[in-house]
């Protein structure tokens, strides 16, 4: 658990840090949108009420506290299954993106209401309207993680705590 918890840790303060910098030390509430390596980079500020993509975003008190116990209930559930998939360093890590990232993004719901976005990409005559943040890029890398790497229940404990015989 201990790599589990160390990258929650760093995913977290290194979302809260690049928020804080980009958002108040670049001023970005006020300025809006900043060309960093444009097209590809462009900082734009975009305060996210729902989920990915703006999805479920009521604007209402309620919505912004039910998305918040939404994803401590789903932090906890995590916390739950990485304590029992032990030996597993790609799924603790996994795990330990998606929740920092969860709770970064708990954060910004409490302080301000909504989720800070400021990361836009786009490319090759594509304009992307979205913008996301470090949390919302480890949220889903550590979901895709967990899908490829966790077993999903403990080896030793599915086997009786003796490995499987081998046939001959």
């Amino acid at each position: 658990m201990r790599r589990f918890w160390i990258t929650a840790i760093v995913v977290f303060v290194l979302d809260q840090l690049t928020k804080l910098a980009v958002v108040h030390g670049l001023d970005l509430i006020n300025r809006g949108e900043m060309d960093v390596f444009p097209p590809y980079l462009t900082f734009r500020m975009a305060w996210n009420y729902g989920i990915n993509f703006g999805l479920l975003s009521h604007g209402s008190d309620w919505a912004r506290w039910a998305l918040i116990v939404l994803a401590l209930v789903i932090s906890a559930w995590v916390i739950w299954w990485m304590r029992r998939e032990t030996g597993n360093w790609k799924a603790e890590l996994s795990g330990g993106l998606l929740v920092g990232g969860a709770l970064g993004n708990i954060i910004d719901r409490i302080a301000y209401g909504a989720v800070a976005d400021f990361l836009n990409m786009s490319c090759c005559g594509i304009e992307n309207p979205y913008a996301f943040n470090v949390a919302d890029i480890a949220i889903f890398a550590g979901a895709l993680g967990l899908v490829i790497f966790a077993k999903g229940t403990d080896a030793p404990k599915a086997t009786g705590g003796k490995p499987p015989r081998s046939k001959r």
